[in-house]
């Protein structure tokens, strides 16, 4: 069942199950576009196509806010928010090992390798082979931590840039891969072949009425690790 965060006649913010993909790709799989034009076709009663689009897109095994736009003005408006880097996005992540500092910011110099859909994180531009440093693209997070258990920590992250599988292979690089994340160096996967990592908060200024919106997603409460940290969380 579509968790629907918020929604007017201009936009719609879902709440991304893990495994789902936000758009579709050559495997065929149902995809959350697809699911979210059937419910817009079936709640308003709208003959012929649904217009919808993509305003940004989280990896396949992440859950969260997703934005997607009802109208192609909003889109527009939407996507050259996105390029001028005025959205504000907020992610939970449960890692296995606790960073040495309780706070701080990563910058790393990324380079994806398209043939395995991995990316490696380098510190500095020197270390980059050369021939690859041209391909390399800076990314910054800041990070928080905000509760931890026996065995794991749940970190809040702002990202800065949007890059790929950014804060997956930045944080597998300072030593804290996320749970779950065996491409990042996780030591087991999860049950639900997700990873613990969550596209929190979404704040974004309206398209049509230009008001600042923060949409939050939670975390699933049948998960009994994501539910200890929410609780931990509240009652900090």
């Amino acid at each position: 069942m579509l968790d629907v965060l918020y929604e007017d006649n201009h936009v719609i913010v879902v709440n991304k199950r893990p495994g789902e993909l936000v758009q579709p790709d050559p495997t065929g799989d149902p995809a959350l576009e697809d699911t979210v034009k059937a419910y817009i076709k079936a709640k308003y009663n709208k003959p012929g196509a649904v217009f919808l689009g993509v305003v940004h897109r989280i990896d396949r095994p992440v859950g969260g806010a997703v934005l997607l736009a009802r109208t192609s003005k909003a889109l527009v408006r939407l996507n050259e928010q996105l390029k001028q880097r005025q959205f504000r996005k907020i992610y939970w992540a449960i890692v296995e090992n606790r960073p040495e500092a309780s706070e701080g910011e990563l910058r790393h110099f990324l380079v994806r390798n398209g043939r395995t859909n991995k990316t490696v994180a380098y510190n500095t531009l020197q270390q980059i082979p050369k021939g690859m440093q041209q391909e390399a693209k800076e990314a910054i997070l800041r990070y928080r931590l905000l509760a931890s258990s026996d065995r794991y920590h749940l970190l809040e992250i702002e990202l800065l840039t949007g890059r790929h599988h950014q804060i997956r292979c930045q944080l597998s690089k300072i030593g804290c891969p996320i749970k779950g994340d065996l491409k990042y160096g996780a030591s087991r996967s999860n049950r639900d072949g997700g990873i613990s990592l969550w596209a929190r908060r979404l704040t974004f200024e309206h398209p049509v009425t230009h008001v600042s919106l923060t949409v939050e997603a939670p975390t699933p409460p049948q998960d009994t690790l994501w539910a200890y940290f929410e609780e931990a969380v509240s009652k900090a």
